[in-house]
């Protein structure tokens, strides 16, 4: 279906139905992404304040077939948030729409604008004594509408689930401009299909997220965190059955790390300080959040004489305060930006079972050895079975030389992740980096259902066009 431009006369009718300063001109940030692959355009830029502008936004969009791209904090890694081709579209922008609406601690819900900074709804918690539990490395950027769009994972998902686990109601704009008021606080409604359940992850292509209603959790009485040296990726995925059975559901994140990515911090970002001299073969860092009554860093060194006994570690280091722990955390969350530092020829954000997570590193690799000496980054939330398995060129060479064949190594791994019944897609969502992918592996039932949604809820195809689906 033909789209027209966000030209100057549309951009004039806007300025009669909103008030003045809701339209500006769109910056070089609005058409940016975090890994400089695409650029975006923008015909108009606009900055509503509540969903009854966004929803004169996206009626008059509608109406004249113009394309809309939701913006929230530009986190995303897959090129959703800009439109590098096509007609340019009307950009709208969630920031000015950051309140918090109400924290109901009793009832462990916060309900937050979608142009809430991830950080400031975990402050908001965290003042009514309640965990929102969803972090990630963007958190100080990102936005929570951002966050629901993608379905975004993280570092806990493990013990709380994905963003779309966290909603429980949502308020939206639909492509043909309704506000859905679904900011349900309701842990229980039967009520026919589960529109929040589709808008989360839908990456803004059938709807615009304005608001949520989001669970809470108590906050831990007492947080533990280590780092514990494993032989290797089995024993890691052993440690984690002994890990969960001796702290049961406290355990919040078991993070995999790999020598390679250790050694990129010493190249890169030498001030990160490591807790080994020199830098273990594998390692995990394991974090618990316990009741109160229970000693966090006493289970802590119970785990690792267990695990030790058990051949399962060889060394550790277990966070003995804040600051230790703080270390720990900036060592894991600072292995992205040495990764980008570094320069990938090829990243793959993927999931397969958590049980075969061994077996295809190891074919992974000799995948790769089959193509060259590459190194491999091979890090991420083993516990839920999310990997990111990045690649690079030889120590030494250069990066440009190799990044041709970028396509062919992502091809290699993405063939291996499916035939194992993984997704290559674990936690960034589709964008329009990963469409042809999609088409590649995702399911035919699945996607002609898909496309049937797109086509009922976006009858003139203006939202988000070409993310996720082709169009």
């Amino acid at each position: 279906m033909s789209l027209n431009p966000a030209t100057p006369d549309f951009a004039a009718l806007l300025g009669t139905l909103l008030p003045d300063d809701v339209l500006r001109p769109a910056g070089p940030r609005y058409l940016e992404e975090p890994r400089g692959r695409y650029q975006g355009q923008a015909g108009v830029l606009a900055l509503p304040r509540d969903a009854e502008q966004v929803s004169v936004l996206v009626q008059a969009a509608n109406r004249a077939r113009v394309p809309v791209v939701p913006y929230g904090g530009g986190t995303g890694l897959v090129g959703g948030q800009v439109k590098p081709d096509g007609p340019a579209p009307l950009v709208i922008s969630l920031e000015r729409m950051q309140a918090v609406r109400g924290v109901y601690p009793t009832e462990n819900v916060i309900v937050a604008e979608a142009g809430a900074v991830l950080a400031d709804v975990q402050a908001a918690a965290k003042d009514q004594g309640r965990l929102f539990p969803l972090s990630l490395a963007a958190e100080g950027t990102a936005r929570i509408g951002g966050n629901l769009s993608t379905n975004a994972g993280g570092v806990n998902v493990l013990r709380y689930g994905n963003a779309r686990d966290l909603c429980l109601g949502l308020e939206a704009v639909l492509p043909t401009g309704g506000i859905w008021h679904g900011l349900s606080r309701l842990r229980k409604d039967n009520t026919g299909y589960d529109l929040r359940g589709l808008l989360c992850g839908a990456e803004g292509t059938l709807g615009i997220i304005t608001a949520a209603a989001l669970k809470l959790s108590p906050v831990p009485a007492g947080i533990g965190t280590a780092v514990f040296v494993v032989p290797s990726s089995e024993a890691a995925l052993e440690l984690l059955a002994l890990v969960r059975s001796h702290l049961g559901e406290g355990v919040s994140a078991f993070e995999l790390i790999h020598r390679q990515g250790l050694e990129f911090l010493q190249e890169v970002m030498p001030q990160v300080r490591l807790p080994f001299a020199a830098p273990p073969e594998w390692c995990v860092l394991i974090e618990a959040g316990l009741a109160r009554g229970l000693d966090p860093a006493a289970a802590l060194e119970d785990l690792f004489a267990a695990a030790a006994g058990d051949g399962l570690a060889l060394d550790g280091v277990i966070a003995q305060s804040d600051a230790q722990r703080q270390q720990l955390w900036t060592m894991r969350e600072s292995i992205p930006e040495a990764n980008r530092l570094v320069g990938s020829i090829s990243s793959h954000d993927i999931s397969v079972p958590i049980s075969r997570i061994p077996e295809f590193i190891l074919r992974g690799r000799e995948a790769l050895a089959a193509l060259g000496p590459f190194r491999i980054n091979c890090f991420g939330h083993v516990g839920d079975g999310n990997l990111h398995f990045n690649v690079y060129a030889p120590k030494g060479e250069s990066r440009d030389a190799y990044k041709p064949r970028a396509g062919e190594i992502q091809a290699v791994i993405h063939d291996l992740v499916h035939s194992f019944g993984g997704s290559f897609s674990a936690e960034h969502g589709v964008g329009r980096m990963k469409t042809g992918d999609l088409e590649r592996y995702g399911d035919p039932v699945k996607l002609a259902a898909m496309r049937a949604m797109k086509a009922a809820l976006d009858p003139n195809g203006i939202m988000n066009p070409g993310a996720v689906l082709r169009g």
